[in-house]
């Protein structure tokens, strides 16, 4: 029994490391919401500025453009208004950036081939596959400050994970405050570094579908199963069984 436990622990918790390192893995064709396969609608509005509060901090929201945005997430990061350079900004508005791949990009590069990652303010990506280089459009591909003070949004936006399908609409805007703190928005896919993120402040966001692979399913199971063994383990050594 003891050897049966610890085969059937140790067996899981190996499975459910690799799956763990695994489970943000591309499927090599995926489902795309038909939106997903083109760019995003950026449309002339004649929406006035607006104010907002947020942690008690009052910001100016001054709209450009209404924007709609279908993608798949290929990296994100949250912020906390409460450290580093968004507690030096007071931005308590800005809750997460999110960089986010359409068209080509999303159903015809192997996204498995490169690196994503979120830095404080910024998406970068990375390949040592020339081909997969060749094939990938730096147009089809943006970071999104995402702006919001209502607790459902932060709520949803907190939600995302690699692989998801979402959909983003609002404005893409500059916001300021009181403390003399202002950040602008690109409204060009084609432009590059600093300057180049979407601002984009939220009325409404959607996962459209979640990445579904064998790997995330593996990593349920497996780790339920460590967590059964443990626990089955922890008992019978309380008994002296084990």
């Amino acid at each position: 029994m003891r050897t049966l436990n610890s085969l059937t622990f140790y067996t899981a918790l190996a499975l459910f490391l690799v799956s763990c390192w695994n489970r943000n893995d591309f499927p090599e064709a995926m489902s795309l919401d038909e939106a997903a396969q083109g760019p995003p609608l950026q449309t002339a509005t004649d929406a006035a500025p607006f104010s907002v509060t947020a942690n008690d901090t009052d910001y100016l929201v001054e709209p450009r453009y209404r924007y709609d945005l279908h993608g798949v997430v290929v990296s994100f990061g949250h912020h906390d208004g409460n450290y580093s350079l968004h507690r030096l900004w007071n931005d308590h508005l800005n809750v997460a950036d999110i960089c986010i791949v359409w068209g080509d990009n999303a159903n015809g590069v192997d996204l498995n081939r490169f690196s994503f990652r979120n830095g404080k303010f910024t998406c970068n990506y990375s390949t040592s596959d020339p081909v997969a280089w060749e094939r990938f459009r730096e147009d089809q591909i943006s970071n999104n400050h995402l702006l919001t003070e209502d607790e459902g949004l932060r709520a949803r936006i907190g939600d995302v994970r690699i692989g998801d399908q979402v959909r983003v609409r609002g404005w893409l805007a500059s916001y300021s405050n009181d403390d003399g703190f202002k950040r602008g928005t690109s409204t060009t896919r084609d432009d590059r570094g600093n300057g180049a993120c979407e601002t984009l402040y939220v009325e409404d966001f959607r996962i459209l579908q979640s990445l579904d692979n064998g790997w995330r399913r593996l990593m349920g199971l497996s780790g339920f199963i460590v967590l059964c063994s443990g626990l089955l383990w922890l008992v019978a050594v309380m008994r002296g069984v084990f």
